[in-house]
């Protein structure tokens, strides 16, 4: 099989795409990209470089494509469900390249509040904008999930800018929330001699090994969780933790395992009970990772007030009144798409605050 290679496209179930080596002419689809697989030809399309293939180049046997001739090394080969729209849900949102257009109409030019600005910096400070609408606004989460592997570590993504949860997964589908553990680490372990003088290396640095003691020890420590995961024992964990247990730690009081995050390793460790398990993390991107930078339609004027107070604010002899008002415009329009996107339903409230009269108890 060719090696595979996602694109932007190919996070979305609908679309597989691969990258040709010239020699292989053999493609397997899979569920993870495509779901439910195509039974037959006919109910998708194939591309190689963008360009539409005729089916009379290549058959299908589910699960596998193949080409009469190989494609040629290099080039990318997309397959595409025929009812799948790739654009499907993007009109919520405004592309980047819109966002700056419409800037410049609206904002630049003669008698308008900006006489002149560089499309170069309307761009950067839109950049801008965007980067900090997602941190608190835009609620524009990801998320992964992966296996966990025998080396309890998880890669952190590309875009990576702080997470919101980690979670595993149990048998039934249900996320189970994991806390991070604050008195462990992976600091840096420096190589000694016997003497437990430092090693350094030719070039006069100090050495260090891969991973440190204290990482060991907790990857060698065998955590308990099968209380956790047997809906059975419910009633022994309402006897560990009625009269039984005195100055437990409510952060630690749960068997769902563990992680901590190493930002200079760019890694997630966890806990030995999570092995094998799958383990579901959402995190907080600053949305300009990607080459198709979007903006939810709600935060579209909060953009606009963004960059009309940064160009203002960063131009000498702009009259401070001017200044100050673009900046309470922006606050507002910052705070109506926070409302917007808050998404707030008052049946689904109404729902959920029914059971809020129930007693709670310590």
């Amino acid at each position: 099989m060719a090696n595979q290679t996602l694109t932007s496209e190919g996070y979305y179930r609908g679309t597989q795409t691969f990258l040709g080596n010239g020699s292989a002419k053999d493609f397997v689809l899979t569920t993870a990209h495509m779901d439910p697989l195509p039974k037959e030809e006919g109910e998708f399309s194939v591309y190689v470089n963008n360009v539409l293939q005729a089916a009379s180049t290549y058959s299908y046997v589910s699960p596998t494509l193949t080409f009469i001739t190989a494609p040629a090394s290099g080039a990318t080969i997309s397959v595409e469900l025929i009812a799948y729209d790739r654009a499907l849900g993007s009109y919520q949102n405004i592309k980047l390249n819109d966002l700056v257009n419409n800037f410049i109409i609206s904002y630049v030019g003669e008698e308008k509040i900006i006489t002149k600005a560089g499309r170069t910096d309307i761009a950067f400070h839109a950049q801008r904008a965007i980067q900090e609408l997602n941190y608190d606004t835009l609620h524009a989460t990801k998320s992964q999930e992966i296996e966990v592997p025998p080396s309890l570590t998880m890669s952190l993504p590309h875009d990576y800018v702080n997470y919101i949860k980690v979670s595993r997964v149990d048998a039934t589908g249900i996320e189970k929330i994991m806390y991070p553990i604050r008195r462990v680490g992976n600091p840096t372990a420096l190589l000694q001699d016997s003497d437990y003088n430092y090693i350094f290396d030719a070039n006069g640095k100090l050495t260090a090994a891969e991973n440190s003691e204290q990482w060991k020890n907790v990857k060698d420590s065998a955590v308990d969780s099968s209380i956790a995961d047997d809906a059975s024992k419910d009633t022994e964990l309402e006897k560990l933790n009625v009269g039984r247990r005195y100055g437990i730690e409510p952060a630690q009081a749960q068997a769902n395992g563990g992680f901590f995050i190493d930002n200079d390793r760019g890694r997630i460790y966890f806990t030995s009970n999570v092995v094998d398990k799958l383990v579901v993390l959402r995190y907080v991107s600053d949305g300009i990772s990607t080459d198709d930078i979007v903006v939810h339609k709600f935060a579209e004027e909060a953009v606009y007030k963004y960059i009309a107070h940064a160009i203002l604010a960063t131009r000498i002899n702009t009259p401070e009144y001017i200044i100050r008002r673009y900046k309470k415009e922006r606050f507002a329009e910052i705070r109506k798409a926070k409302i917007r996107l808050s998404n707030l339903k008052s049946e689904e409230l109404a729902q959920i605050m029914r059971g809020k009269s129930k007693q709670i108890k310590h």
